[in-house]
């Protein structure tokens, strides 16, 4: 058990509307060999892009993998959607890490945060 606490699981806030969010669903292959060390280097690399909002994880214990990527604008999404790393790491996803997936990308027009007040 880790000495250092761990830091409070909490979403991405809202934003003004529009903007975009891009839902990439997955179930994954038995091969994973790169995957964290590759996932990490996408989680780094998107918060270069301009217009780069924040992205949202869960994973179902029956291996149904979710992440949402939230962009500004279309401009920021097709930025990170052709970013060469980003590329190479969609084609060893597809090659090794990926059962299947499934990619939809939705224009947010409405969006709001619910935040429960600490209780005394």
């Amino acid at each position: 058990m880790s000495d250092q606490p761990k830091a409070p699981v909490t979403p991405v806030p809202a934003h003004e509307p529009p903007y975009y969010a891009a839902v990439f669903t997955t179930v994954r292959t038995q091969e994973q060999d790169g995957y964290r060390e590759t996932n990490a280097r996408m989680e780094e690399l998107v918060k270069d892009i301009p217009g780069y909002l924040g992205m949202d994880h869960a994973q179902t214990p029956g291996g149904l993998g979710i992440t949402v990527g939230y962009f500004r604008d279309a401009d920021a999404l097709a930025e990170w959607r052709s970013h060469t790393e980003h590329r190479m790491a969609q084609r060893r996803g597809r090659d090794e890490w990926y059962r299947n997936y499934t990619l939809h990308v939705a224009k947010v027009e409405r969006s709001h945060t619910f935040v429960r007040p600490p209780e005394n």
